[in-house]
């Protein structure tokens, strides 16, 4: 298996949202790790892999501040979608006129990150000339080039996310802190068909730099 890869990223804004708070939104104090997988698979998804966090390295302070969004409170569903492909004749769209609400959010302002990640393969989904060097190598060079299988984003799909690719041989910058974040939102198991089981871990910062790679997972 290849060695871990590093990116760094950053941005003005970031909402990594607390699941217990649904009304107004708050965010985590630091990215969360599938937050975090989501950049990864932004830059280069394949089936036939799967991206984990190692670690997490904080390189700016902990800064919050308060803005007011504007929110829908409709969603178009899948049920409307397969009514419409049946000849329902019935129109597809939300009246933001009408569905328009303003929330408050207490969002992370200017953020930067070093992520540490690798990946397993799944070897039922790989093709035949596919292997871990050839992931490596692709996603090696799409962060090179800033190429990106969709736009990464920090929580939010508003607030983006620009990367760029850290040196293996240089240890990263961080604020230095030592912090327990209490528990949080460790990623999303859809393991079982039919059903999406969250999952947590205690998230504790130690020197600025949240190790993932033996963390105890709750379910």
């Amino acid at each position: 298996m290849p060695k871990p890869i590093r990116i760094r990223v950053w941005g003005k804004y970031a909402l990594f949202s607390r699941p217990e708070l649904k009304a107004e939104r708050y965010s985590y104090d630091i990215i969360t790790p599938s937050a975090a997988r989501g950049i990864f698979d932004a830059i280069y998804y394949h089936p036939g892999l799967k991206w984990q966090i190692k670690r997490i390295y904080v390189q700016k302070p902990i800064k919050l501040a308060n803005v007011r969004r504007n929110e829908v409170t409709k969603k178009i569903l899948a049920s409307d979608l397969l009514r419409a492909a049946n000849g329902s004749g019935e129109p597809i769209f939300i009246d933001r006129a009408e569905s328009i609400a303003q929330r408050a959010a207490t969002v992370l302002y200017d953020v930067s990150y070093v992520l540490e990640a690798n990946f397993n393969l799944v070897p039922e989904k790989m093709g035949a000339g596919d292997s871990a060097d050839k992931f490596y190598a692709i996603f090696c060079n799409r962060v090179k080039k800033g190429k990106c299988f969709t736009q990464p984003y920090l929580g939010c799909r508003e607030f983006t996310a620009f990367f760029e690719p850290f040196p293996d041989d240089v240890e990263p910058e961080t604020i230095g802190e030592d912090r327990d974040f209490g528990i949080m939102l460790y990623d999303l198991d859809y393991t079982e068909e039919g059903s999406i089981k969250p999952m947590f871990i205690r998230a504790i910062m130690k020197n600025g730099v949240v190790d993932l790679r033996d963390c105890e997972v709750l379910r």
